[in-house]
This record gives structure tokens, sequence and C-alpha cells, in this order.
């Protein structure tokens, strides 16, 4: 018997629609009641009556396309949106926010790649595959239009009904935990990634007009930078995915620091970052704006901490090992690494982070003006740790060789991220020692902040990009570290023995800003000195200069600034 021959089972559109909404709901949401039952432990009764208001709502949703034409997409799009959702938050215990959204828009080709992997594929296929074929390949039941728009009416007026009625009885109940725990509707298949994607291209529409205003018009160099004697230069490597508590500078018993060590840097022991992910984190962190103020279009419509800079006559230069510079270095030297086709350190379109030496090397000889290098690492990004150190820094195994982390013990997966942190100690160490190797020619100092942590499997959770109000402190906590030369020191007043007081102080990606501006002695109403980290620890200028004063918030916005907005100052 051919397949042809084989007869198509016929079904309802009604009963065809129940059967995916159960399939939705029992199969692809096991985050999501995972979630509920613990969010409402402490009442039953909330808990069914917000499950079958949901359940219902689910059904007159999709009964809404039960249409000719329009229902069988809609329910194809809905079960592989869930399938592939489902992967994600399932195996890594992340929510698909905007957030998570946009940072998978602007990933690049290898970084994709290490997430498109054999389990994803057999899941795509068992979940979302096969369930679609299944519903494409069934003979719908039609009834003429006014008949079906007055069955599916029949259904979807009750389910409202019903469900709204389940929530008004148990509206204290079910609002209190909406409200405290944001993440749980995130979590729902389809609704939540749909939702968030939409939510992502609305504010990608609206960002295409923004006009960047400009920042620190008055920005200037000072007399300490001008009675240097030779040109200043300071190393801002923005490191990425390491957290704090794996750095054995902060305690952590392995060995994962001896460069750093042995260089006696000044490390700040309790940093938190401003976002889960590098999407949000990176552009804030080179932002006037703190954490609490910060917002995408803020960063997208006010010049940044490069562009003061600039503007300051500091020569500046970004060189990129990651995903770019996520606007920031839009209106400056800007330079890829991953572009070296017969590097040695590079392999499909990635390359280790020692790239950026040789040519940092080159570049301190050549230096002739006061400068600002930004080195953005690849740093610890996984879920394929195992790619990001060679193999003379395999130094903690067994360690995880695959990007299915499921796939390997905790024990395993820390080995390959400790691997990880090891060799950026040594790269942040040969950055010290070439700065150190030119200090005849230049004073160079060099900084380091992670944009963001990791979980790596505690409480089920693995990765990074959790929604900021519920991320855990492994994905928020973030090492600080900074070096000084001796001509560094000694021309810009930075006292290392007075910053090695102030270590455990709580500091976060809102100094840094404040403290570069400090480090290259620019002065301009914008900077705050009160966010500068180093500040307390460097010789002052002058008694009335303006740019140590307190300025008035009001003058300091940019131009054309709209919303509430409170600059560093005003925290």
């Amino acid at each position: 018997m051919t397949l042809s021959r084989i007869r198509r089972p016929e079904i309802g559109s009604i009963a065809l629609t129940a059967l995916v909404s159960a399939y939705l709901l029992l199969v692809t949401n096991k985050s999501f009641w995972t979630h509920a039952v613990a969010y409402f432990n402490d009442s039953a009764v909330a808990l069914l009556s917000f499950s079958a208001a949901l359940c219902l709502l689910t059904f007159a949703a999709l009964t809404t396309a039960s249409v000719k034409y329009v229902m069988k997409p809609v329910l194809i799009f809905s079960i592989m949106v869930s399938a592939s959702a489902s992967y994600f938050i399932d195996s890594f215990g992340v929510i698909i926010d905007k957030d998570m959204i946009g940072n998978a828009a602007v990933t690049t080709q290898a970084e994709a790649g290490h997430l498109l992997t054999g389990s994803l594929a057999m899941h795509l296929l068992l979940f979302g595959v096969l369930p679609s074929l299944l519903v494409a390949w069934v003979k719908v039941r039609r009834r003429r239009f006014l008949a079906n728009a007055a069955v599916n009416l029949a259904v979807i007026i009750p389910c409202l009904l019903v469900s709204g009625g389940l929530v008004y009885a148990n509206f204290a109940n079910v609002a209190y935990v909406i409200r405290e725990h944001k993440d749980l509707m995130k979590r729902f298949n389809p609704t939540g990634p749909v939702s968030a994607a939409v939510r992502y291209a609305a504010s990608t529409y609206t960002a295409r007009n923004i006009v960047v205003q400009p920042l620190g018009t008055d920005a200037h160099q000072g007399s300490r930078i001008a009675a240097a004697g030779k040109p200043v230069v300071v190393v801002v490597v923005a490191g990425e995915t390491a957290r704090a508590m794996n750095f054995s500078l902060n305690g952590y018993a392995r060995e994962t620091n001896p460069e750093l060590k042995a260089l006696g840097v000044v490390n700040y022991t309790d940093t938190t970052s401003c976002g889960t992910a590098t999407a949000i984190s990176l552009p804030c962190m080179f932002s006037v704006y703190p954490r609490k103020e910060y917002s995408d279009w803020k960063a997208r419509s006010t010049e940044n901490l490069m562009n003061v800079l600039t503007r300051a006559g500091v020569s500046t230069t970004w060189w990129d090992n990651n995903t770019g510079s996520k606007g920031i270095a839009d209106l400056i030297s800007f330079a890829s690494m991953t572009n070296q086709k017969n590097s040695p350190l590079c392999k499909n379109g990635e390359c280790l982070d020692e790239i950026f030496l040789g040519e940092l090397d080159k570049k301190l000889q050549a230096t002739t003006s006061n400068s600002v290098i930004v080195l953005h690492q690849l740093g610890s990004h996984g879920p394929s740790y195992y790619l990001r150190y060679p193999e003379r820094f395999r130094r903690f195994t067994p360690d995880c060789r695959t990007p299915e982390l499921m796939k390997c013990s905790v024990a395993e997966i820390t080995n390959a991220y400790d691997n990880t942190i090891l060799y950026t100690d040594y790269v942040l160490g040969s950055v010290a020692r070439l700065l150190e190797k030119h200090q005849d020619r230049v004073a160079g100092a060099m900084i380091y902040m992670s944009d963001h942590g990791e979980s790596l499997g505690e409480d089920g959770i693995y990765l990074h990009g959790a929604p900021y109000a519920i991320a855990p402190r492994e994905q928020t906590q973030v090492p600080f570290v900074a070096w000084f030369s001796k001509p560094y020191q000694a021309s810009m007043g930075v006292d290392t023995a007075c910053l090695a007081k102030d270590t455990a102080q709580p500091k976060s990606h809102d100094n840094l800003f404040h403290t570069v501006l400090g480090m290259m002695d620019v002065e301009t109403k914008v900077y705050k000195r009160d966010l500068d980290a180093f500040a307390n620890c460097t010789r002052k200028p002058p008694a009335g200069n303006p740019a140590f004063q307190s300025a008035d918030t009001a003058k300091d916005l940019p131009a054309g600034t709209t919303g509430p907005v409170a600059l560093p100052g005003a925290l």
C-alpha cells in the first residue's frame, strides 16, 4: 500500500485545537508548571484555579485562529516555538525574555553554532517536527464561515468567562504570585517567547529614529596628564562571562589567578554587574547612566565614555574578540580580531584572547599620544568553555568537552570553566607585562571588569541572561581588577597602598565610566568623583577645579534627553 492511498484521518477544528492546546500545556511547559507549583505552594486552591484559567485561555486563544488557511499555520508555529523554547528553558534553566531575544539577534554564526547540537536537533524532531507533521497531515472538517464563527464564539466566550471567574475568585493569591514572580509567565510557552520577540521587534523599530545626543562637550585633559612627560595609556579589558567567585583573588580555593597575584593587582571583591547579558551590560558599563536609571533607549540616544574621551583629545581604540561593541565603538577606531584567517589562535570564526597580545605590543611601541585601548574579550563565554583556552591551560580535569552541558557533571563543567578563568588570568597578566615592557615610552595602567557572571548548574541553572530581578549572584557578581605601572603611579599620583585598603567596599559597573575618566585626568561636568573608584587615592588637582565640584544635574543632562533621568551623581 502506497502512502498516497492511506486515508487521512478527519477531525473537527475544535477537537484539533483542544489536542494541540493540551500538548503545548502538558509537554512543552515543564519548567513553567514546576515553578508554578513552587510559587503557589501555600495555596493549592489558587494553583488549581490559576492552572484551569490558563488552560482555558490557551484553548480560547488558539480557537480564535480556527479559520481555514490560518488554523494549521498558527498551530504549527505554536508547536515549533514551544518546542524550541522548551529545550533551552528545560536544559539550561534560562528564561527567554526580550533581552534574551536581543542576545540571539546579535549573536555570530560561530557563537550560535555552539548551541546547534545533536540534542537540540533530536528535541526539535520529537517535540516539534513530528507533532507539526501530524497537524499538517490530518484533515480538518470545515463548516461554512458563519457557522464556524458561531461555534468558535460558543467556545471562546465561555472559556473567557470561566477563566475570568476563576481568577477573580482567587485574585489576591494569583496577583501576588504574578507580581512577585515576574519570571513565571515568561516561562510559559508559546506566549512567553512570542511576547518577548514582539517587544524586541517593537523596541528595535522605535530605535531606528534615535538621534544621538552629545555628552561631555566641555571635556578636556587636566594638569596631571599634561605634566606626565610621556603618553599615558590605559588598557580597559572588558571581560566576558567571568564570575567573581571563581577568582582565587576573591578567596576561591583553586589557584585561578597566579599571574594577577604575582603582579600585586588591586582587586575589588564585591562588584556587581549592570545586567546578566552582554547586550545590556556592555553598553551600560560605558554609559554615563547608573544601572537603576539605565535603559537601552538612553544608551542609544546618548554618547558614551569613548566619545567623551575622544572629545577630550584622547586617542581611543576598540579591539573586539567577541560579537561587537554593541554600538559603543561606532564613532571611534574599531577592529575585529576574529577576521584574522591564518592565525593559529583562530578557528571557525573564533579566536583565543591571546590574539590581542601581538597587536598590543606593536601598538604600544608606536604610541605617541594619550590613549585608551579597549580589549573586548571572548573570555569564558559558554556553553563551549573548552574552546576558550589552549591545551596548555587545561589544568583542571576532567573538563567538559562539549557544548551539551547536560551531558557533563557539574564538576566537569566547573573544571572547564575554571580553565577559562586561568587563561584570562594569563591574558591579563600579559597585558600588564606588555605595559611594563614599554614603560620607558608610556605610563600604562590596566583596568578589568567582566560584563556579567555565569551559572554552572547551581539550582539547575546554566549560562546567563536571567532577568536581573531574579538573577542568582553567580550571574551578577563580577571581578574588578586594576594594575598600575610605576610611571603611571608617579605621573598620575595613584597610591596603590591606599587603594588596597578600599577593596572590600562595594563597587559596580556604575564606576567604570567615571573611573576611566579619572584615570585619564579628563575634566568635564559629567564626571562624578564619588563614582571614581580610584579618586580617594589619587592626588587631587588644585582646589576650585570644576571637574571635582558637584554639578547641577539638570545642566549636565545631554540635550534632547527625555523622560526621568538621573546622572550618577544623583545616586
